[in-house]
């Protein structure tokens, strides 16, 4: 009985044996090949709306000088053309004033320059000849009086008296008579240093004229450019203050602005597609890669979340919107969006 016992505890235990030797012989299975992960291929950013021609903040072109505000043209949401004067201060009428003044001035020395260049009339030169004339002859008559006193001198006729009478009137009336040829010459051909002093003259009213223009201008607001009034920060009776007077753009070309990681950056291709997504809208709007930033700029993200983005490079990127987004976010100047850029177009390296 014990030795029936003993063989099956050998047998079992050359049973687990084997079992074992058959496991530490039989192959491992291959290890699982591993999956590939596609790569990303576009950049997500965030983005704001913002006009192409941006945001214009006028202010009172005479910068530091307080002036009430006396005339407001235009108001929210109308559109403007380039010049057009969109304010009026208080000082413009006085301004008006003083260049209507200038312009006076510079016709009156201008007046006086050409008088200056014409030295005389036409009537006065005449009038100088027709004297000129006239002397001649009073003198040739003198002359011949002289020369028949003289003759008679020697033979008792005459008087010496009278004939030294009659020399010293044609000495008189030559003299007389060079006075008015010199006269003449005075009408008829003006002095250059009159000239000169006339001319300069005209060019002080002018100078003065230009800075009465430029001083009026400062009195008024004109639009830079065809756009539309956003935001309107002072009205009539104020005075304009660190706000300045209002905001405008052109609203027919809107952009999305959005800031790039910049070590997304050599995945960026201008011309390159781009997808907006629009808060509260369902629709996304195509938009594509127009222009990216000349510099690296660093943003500092203020939050709580201790795995932001904290003193992130950043590169500015601009997108033209389509014109199915640019009308649907017209009136939404610096409203935030999402952007995913993708598609392939110039690569940046080439610009």
């Amino acid at each position: 009985m014990r030795r029936s016992v003993l063989i099956g505890a050998v047998a079992a235990l050359g049973l687990l044996g084997g079992g074992a030797w058959y496991l530490l012989d039989a192959k491992e299975p291959p290890p699982a090949a591993p999956v590939a992960v596609a790569a990303p291929t576009g950049v997500g950013a965030l983005g704001r709306v913002e006009p192409a021609s941006r945001v214009r903040r006028l202010n009172q072109p005479g910068g530091m000088a307080v002036t009430r505000l006396e005339r407001l043209l235009v108001e929210e949401g109308q559109e403007v053309r380039a010049g057009q004067i969109l304010a009026e201060f208080a000082d413009a009428h006085l301004k008006d004033a003083t260049v209507a003044q200038n312009e006076a001035a510079l016709r009156e020395q201008r007046a006086a320059l050409e008088r200056t260049r014409q030295a005389g009339r036409e009537s006065e030169i005449a009038a100088q000849r027709a004297r000129i004339a006239s002397l001649g002859a009073q003198e040739e008559i003198a002359r011949r009086d002289a020369a028949r006193t003289d003759r008679l001198v020697p033979s008792g006729a005459g008087s010496e008296a009278v004939a030294e009478r009659n020399r010293f009137a044609t000495m008189r009336l030559s003299a007389e008579r060079a006075q008015a040829e010199a006269d003449l010459v005075t009408l008829s051909t003006p002095r250059p240093e009159d000239v000169a002093l006339a001319e300069s003259r005209v060019a002080a009213a002018e100078a003065a004229l230009a800075k009465a223009v430029a001083d009026a201008q400062l009195a008024r607001v004109t639009a830079p450019l065809d756009g539309t009034i956003l935001r309107i920060f002072a009205r009539p009776g104020d005075q304009v203050g660190s706000d300045g007077l209002l905001e405008m753009a052109d609203l027919s070309r809107l952009d999305v602005v959005a800031d790039v990681f910049e070590t997304d950056l050599p995945r960026l291709r201008l011309g390159a597609l781009a997808e907006v997504t629009i808060p509260g809208e369902r629709r996304r709007v195509r938009a594509t890669l127009r222009d990216i930033g000349w510099q690296v700029r660093r943003t500092t993200q203020a939050g709580t979340d201790p795995v932001a983005a904290v003193d992130a490079r950043t590169v500015e990127v601009r997108l033209s919107l389509s014109e199915e987004g640019a009308e649907l976010l017209r009136r939404r100047t610096n409203m935030q969006v999402q952007v995913f850029i993708t598609g392939d177009a110039t690569p940046v390296a080439s610009r």
